[in-house]
């Protein structure tokens, strides 16, 4: 068994992902769950993830931790954890160091390379156990080994993707440090998928809360294999959905045997989102409405069917676990940054239990998985799409006027990537309505009108995203239709911001 205690970093969970990625599959734990854990069992290595305290602020007592005598990694925080208690200097740096820095190798470690920083305190002076196996380009310890109690501890994120060499540090610390065989395979994680329908009894039903996309197809199809014709996929039409997505529901329609209902509830929705302005409010809004719109299409289906539903499926993954709420919930330490949909917008009570077979699946994950379970690939390479749709495209409150210009633009920039064979090299692609108006000339005639952005990013987990370099004349030509073909735009700009320190959606 390996344990990662998290401390709050919004990378712990990409620990899981690398560690995956070459074989291991460790467990997420906060450290009081870690200490009631112990009175029944022991790990077999633990990993201390990253986090935003400072270890001069940490009341917590370490002992039952370092006293196991097991093989330990610390990052970022977890290292400084590792420092304090076994009496290095821990302190406050004159400096931060923040994204990409270059780290010097003095050990059996990967040797000099690019790494990803997220740090202010910094560790002074390494404890007398330890040797130093890193430092930073800034002169900075960067790692420390103990392989007499097999520690290691490391000041960047050997997690995320920017660092370099990532998974042959991780590789280093569970196979040369902790001896571990590995554990984690395709089938093991198409295993713990499933297991989320062992609760279902045979006469129990499961309404499905299905959109077309990647993730909620999966999960309807993973079901499906499981509960077979006592799945039903619902599909709820809020009035925020694109073009692309009413084809593609209905291609579904005709290709599987998912038995797929479709329900027009746009009006409900955007009576609801009226003079709704604020981000959070209008995917709290959408949230809510989303599961009472569900629970009253349930009695209806009932009736018709003489069933009963006890489940709702949703195809919730890691990522909008982690950017939602803590995932250790009331013990978490790790900041929201937005509410999902499925996740921070449910309201307490609801008259249908969740199944979430995907909630622990990164996207790139979740895309292996649907090909393995036979799904056509262009169907589960699709592009994300957020669940409240353009709810969170259109920056501030909604109307009609900026719902059909944000449906065409998206439509535009959809055809033009199919037409230049860009669809498949972009991870997602996406029209931004934002409610600033700007003078422009149309007809000879000046307008005053508003501004479409174009985002596109490219990303493997969608925990980092890097902003995608397509050319000039493909912007142009994407720039030159949605000023000439859609009503009220007359300016177009292209965000060129990554994610840290942007979000990939804008709200």
């Amino acid at each position: 068994m390996i344990w990662i205690i998290d401390f709050g970093s919004q990378y712990t969970q990409l620990i899981i992902r690398k560690s995956r990625k070459i074989g291991f599959n460790p467990e997420l734990m906060v450290y009081e769950e870690f200490c009631e854990r112990l009175k029944t069992s022991k790990p077999d290595a633990i990993i201390l993830s990253g986090g935003p305290s400072s270890v001069y602020e940490d009341t917590n007592n370490y002992d039952s931790l370092f006293k196991l005598k097991v093989p330990v990694l610390g990052i970022c925080y977890g290292m400084q954890v590792m420092a304090h208690f076994f009496g290095g200097v821990v302190q406050k740096g004159e400096l931060g160091e923040y994204g990409k820095s270059t780290v010097q190798s003095f050990s059996d470690l990967p040797d000099k390379i690019d790494v990803w920083m997220s740090h202010f305190d910094i560790v002074e002076k390494v404890p007398d156990l330890f040797e130093v196996v890193y430092i930073s380009e800034n002169k900075i310890i960067a790692g420390m080994e103990s392989k007499e109690k097999k520690l290691l501890a490391l000041q960047f994120h050997p997690e995320v993707n920017e660092t370099d060499k990532g998974e042959e540090i991780f590789e280093y610390f569970y196979t040369e440090v902790a001896s571990l065989q590995k554990n984690w395979n395709q089938q093991s994680r198409l295993d713990i998928c499933k297991e989320s329908f062992n609760i279902v009894k045979d006469d129990e039903f499961v309404l499905c809360g299905f959109s077309g996309g990647v993730d909620s197809l999966v999960a309807a199809q993973i079901a499906h294999q499981c509960v077979r014709n006592r799945l039903v996929c619902v599909y709820i039409d809020h009035g925020l959905m694109r073009p692309q997505d009413e084809k593609h529901i209905q291609l579904l329609s005709k290709s599987l045997d998912l038995e797929i209902l479709k329900i027009d509830s746009s009006q409900v929705f955007l009576n609801r989102l009226v003079g709704v302005s604020d981000p959070e409010g209008k995917r709290k809004t959408m949230g809510k409405t989303f599961v009472e719109e569900f629970e009253r299409i349930v009695k209806k289906i009932e009736n018709k069917k003489k069933i009963s539903f006890k489940y709702l499926l949703q195809g919730t993954l890691f990522p909008d676990v982690i950017e939602s709420i803590s995932p250790h919930k009331k013990n978490g330490k790790s900041v929201t940054i937005k509410s999902h949909h499925n996740v921070g917008g449910l309201p307490e009570k609801m008259n249908l239990s969740l199944i979430e077979p995907l909630r622990y699946m990164f996207k790139d994950e979740v895309r292996e998985i649907g090909v393995e379970i036979g799904l056509e690939k262009k169907w589960v390479f699709r592009h994300p799409f957020p669940g409240p749709g353009l709810g969170v495209r259109i920056l501030g409150a909604l109307d009609n006027e900026s719902i059909l210009a944000t449906k065409k633009s998206d439509q535009i920039l959809y055809e033009e990537l199919i037409r230049n064979d860009l669809y498949d090299d972009i991870w997602q692609a996406f029209t931004v309505f934002l409610p600033i108006k700007t003078v422009g000339v149309k007809g000879d005639e000046r307008a005053y009108e508003n501004v479409v952005c174009i985002r596109m990013v490219n990303s493997i987990d969608g925990m980092t995203a890097k902003w995608s370099k397509v050319s000039l004349s493909f912007l142009d030509k994407v720039s030159s239709r949605i000023t000439n073909e859609v009503k009220g735009i007359t300016r177009v700009v292209y965000d060129i911001t990554s994610k840290p320190p942007g979000t990939i959606e804008w709200e």
